[in-house]
């Protein structure tokens, strides 16, 4: 089935265009990294000169910021863009509708369905006022890219203010898809002919037929986004980071909580690159950070462990509370994650403190306090044999040689002691 609009002729002239035909498969959310891969897939096919670029699509929404840039760069592509909702029963909802209304040709496949657009605020963050002011803000958008295409934009407006969905033979009775097509080859049949108007007046005709199409696939960078993208594990990752470098900087050397620490910090900041989050929420965070590691510096101080505890809690809140963001970690994981980290914060903190108060018992420091022996009298100084070493050393009192005596403080490679009872507890002079 066909169907001619003011961009679309079905005609054929001799001088079709040649060139290939590339596929792009979008069968998950709306988000930056789907941005980029459809920029990107748009300028391979305007640098190999090909006929035009299909985007195999079956997606539940995503963010409208990451939806307008790609709209954006349909409307403005100089080569021909595709929407196929493909494979059958799949869907084109909420986001995906805002971008498949905005290709130069809309196709879907059997029992898909194409709508439901209404912008939500899933962390309840929006008040009426602002999702009315978002809601009027996303119909003006999508009549304006009917208006381009020469679609239905009642039913746009429609699908955007009452969440209205559609089955693929509804959308082409209704000038929303421009046909139904049961797999890509026959896809390609019904575009073979079809004449586009480019944004730069050029007028070019589709000769796609028979013709095998090239995947654009994902690259290792988009692989990893698209795996560590989930707002949950994104959380995660930031939390594993936070704690693990306290642990490294209140137990330096041993390694493996800074090198596990700074891995999930740099996923997770790789991560956020997929959704909105809220600037004062990071602040927060990382103000929480900060307070911990004074605390770690300076404990028994108390405040800063319980500042820190209170810009985790409102930082995780809201840094992804925006009304922008379609997308946040659950509330559960959010609660779970965060008594976690604050609970292991506290143990860190604890035995930082434990650690600090247990004597000192190597290194110089750890002289302080022992028990050593006279080699020769100090009157006041002369030498003295302290945990199998033998010290120069001064005592304010005289001291007989073979005597016990008590280390008061270690200045430099001088001891300062003082006599004790002798009580038999020789450690010889060696």
């Amino acid at each position: 089935m066909l169907v001619t609009g003011p961009m679309i002729s079905a005609s054929k002239p001799a001088n079709a265009a040649a060139g290939d035909v590339y596929t792009l498969t979008i069968d998950g959310t709306i988000n930056p990294v789907v941005y980029y891969k459809i920029k990107k897939s748009i300028s391979l096919v305007e640098a190999k000169q090909g006929q035009c670029l299909i985007l195999l699509v079956d997606t539940p929404g995503g963010l409208l910021v990451s939806t307008r840039k790609i709209v954006q760069e349909i409307l403005n592509a100089n080569v021909p863009v595709v929407c196929y909702v493909y494979p059958r029963a799949a869907q084109c909802a909420s986001a995906g509708t805002f971008i498949a209304l905005s290709c130069h040709i809309l196709a879907m496949a059997p029992a898909t369905n194409i709508g439901a657009a209404h912008p939500i605020e899933i962390t309840g963050g929006a008040d009426k006022t602002m999702m009315t002011k978002v809601v009027n803000d996303s119909v003006s958008f999508i009549r304006n890219i009917c208006a381009q295409r020469g679609r239905n934009a009642d039913w746009a407006e429609k699908a955007v203010r009452e969440s209205v969905s559609i089955t693929a033979e509804e959308a082409v009775k209704n000038n929303v898809a421009d046909l139904v097509a049961k797999d890509v080859s026959d896809l390609l049949a019904h575009l073979d002919g079809m004449k586009i108007t480019l944004p730069n007046g050029k007028k070019q005709v589709l000769a796609v037929k028979g013709i095998k199409p090239k995947e654009i696939t994902e690259n290792l960078g988009e692989k990893t986004l698209k795996v560590i993208g989930d707002p949950n594990l994104a959380y995660l990752l930031l939390m594993i980071g936070v704690l693990g470098i306290i642990i490294e900087f209140s137990h330096p050397g041993f390694a493996v909580p800074g090198v596990v620490g700074t891995i999930c910090l740099i996923l997770a900041l790789f991560a956020f690159q997929t959704f909105t989050q809220n600037i004062a929420g990071m602040l927060l965070i990382i103000t929480g950070l900060i307070l911990f590691f004074l605390e770690a510096a300076h404990p028994g101080v108390g405040i800063f462990a319980v500042g820190g505890v209170i810009s985790l809690a409102l930082g995780s809140w809201m840094f992804f509370r925006s009304p922008a963001n379609e997308f946040a970690p659950s509330l559960p994981l959010v609660i779970s994650v965060y008594l976690v980290t604050v609970g292991l914060l506290f143990l860190v903190i604890y035995f930082i403190r434990y650690t600090r108060r247990r004597k000192i018992v190597t290194g110089r420091e750890g002289l302080v306090g022992e028990i050593g022996r006279t080699v020769t009298a100090l009157s006041p100084e002369g030498t003295v044999y302290v945990h199998g070493e033998y010290w120069k050393a001064v005592s304010r009192i005289p001291v007989e040689q073979n005597h016990n005596v008590r280390v008061l403080k270690v200045d430099g490679m001088k001891l300062e002691v003082e006599p004790v009872e002798d009580r038999g507890n020789s450690h010889g002079t060696g």
